[in-house]
């Protein structure tokens, strides 16, 4: 099988997998939806499909800040981004963990844990996003 090298079937292709992908998409929501009327979200949460669905809007955002850096101005500074988000980041996770534990039901562990998750979560993307911004720029240095 030849690697196809024309542009317009490039582009063409690429346009018949994004609206494969928004079928597949509509697809599992309606039936995540259906579950979610049906049954519950407890029973919505359980399907397999659940996963797929988070899996992939995961893998989506991952792919899509890498375009967001490819297409942001080269003049920002990229250790003030991070630290910027990792400020932010660490605000919220405080005050939702704080929040979390003085509400009814709830303990200090929970809340250390809820904003713990929070941390890491968060922490993901903005490493990522600080990784391809320093990765463009040392890509642009050396042009």
């Amino acid at each position: 099988m030849k690697k196809i090298k024309d542009e317009r079937l490039i582009l063409q292709n690429l346009k018949n997998i994004r609206i494969a992908y928004i079928i597949q998409t509509l697809g599992i929501l309606g039936i995540l939806g259906y579950d979610l009327v049906t049954k519950g979200l407890d029973v919505m949460t359980e399907n397999p499909l659940w996963i797929v669905f988070m899996v992939t809007v995961v893998v989506s955002a991952f792919l899509s800040m890498n375009v967001s850096v490819d297409h942001e101005n080269q003049e920002k500074s990229s250790k003030n981004g991070l630290v910027l988000s990792l400020l932010i980041i660490i605000f919220i996770s405080i005050v939702v963990g704080t929040l979390t534990s003085l509400s009814e039901g709830y303990s200090i562990i929970n809340g250390v844990i809820i904003g713990g998750v929070l941390l890491i979560c968060g922490l993901l993307p903005v490493t990522y996003v600080y990784y391809l911004r320093t990765k463009q720029q040392s890509e642009n240095a050396d042009e």
